[in-house]
């Protein structure tokens, strides 16, 4: 049976967005799901987030049949979950949706939370280690993830990306309901 994992993204959580969409899909073709609500989502904190998921998700049962699927911030904690990995386990995939290594027009606030996570490096060595198969899909009109972030993520994971028309952030504010994308890199 193929597990997923979801990993909602800054303010946010598992019942927002298309999260419960792609749950009930998920559900619905017998995949086991992990939706988790990550801690202090207003302001997330790189240790905090990847410490829950290392709480949450027990090592041994990853294997090929266990898949990622996070949103903005949420697809770099996947990230660095899977560099921390201490056993050598490979996952299925990992689909992220408004992935960032960079954010644009942040105010002050918001640069502060996003700081660490736009200055602290990412070893993808250690993350290949772990999986090859990557899914990034961006939206051409994103205010806050500019489309170079795509060729970052092709660059770095060999990541498939797909740019979306007009969907912003992908987020309920935008009418994101759905994603169906999503479902077909994980049959």
């Amino acid at each position: 049976m193929k597990k997923v994992y979801l990993i909602h993204g800054w303010d946010g959580s598992s019942n927002n967005h298309w999260f419960p969409w792609l749950t009930k899909e998920l559900e619905n073709k017998k995949f086991q799901v992990g939706a988790f609500d990550m801690p202090d989502t207003e302001n997330p904190k790189i240790e905090k987030w990847v410490k829950y998921l290392e709480q949450k998700i027990n090592p041994n049962e990853l294997n090929e049949k266990t898949y990622f699927v996070g949103h903005s911030i949420g697809c770099q904690t996947i990230l660095r979950y899977l560099e921390k990995l201490h056993k050598h386990k490979r996952i299925g995939g990992c689909v992220f949706v408004a992935p960032w290594f960079n954010l644009i027009n942040l105010d002050s606030e918001e640069l502060a939370i996003a700081h660490p996570w736009i200055n602290t490096s990412i070893d993808f060595s250690r993350i290949s280690d772990h999986c090859t198969n990557f899914l990034a899909i961006f939206s051409d009109n994103d205010p806050n993830v500019h489309l170079d972030e795509a060729e970052k993520f092709k660059k770095f994971l060999g990541a498939k990306v797909i740019i979306k028309k007009k969907q912003g952030h992908f987020t309920d504010e935008d009418g994101v309901e759905k994603i169906p994308e999503i479902l077909k890199f994980l049959k």
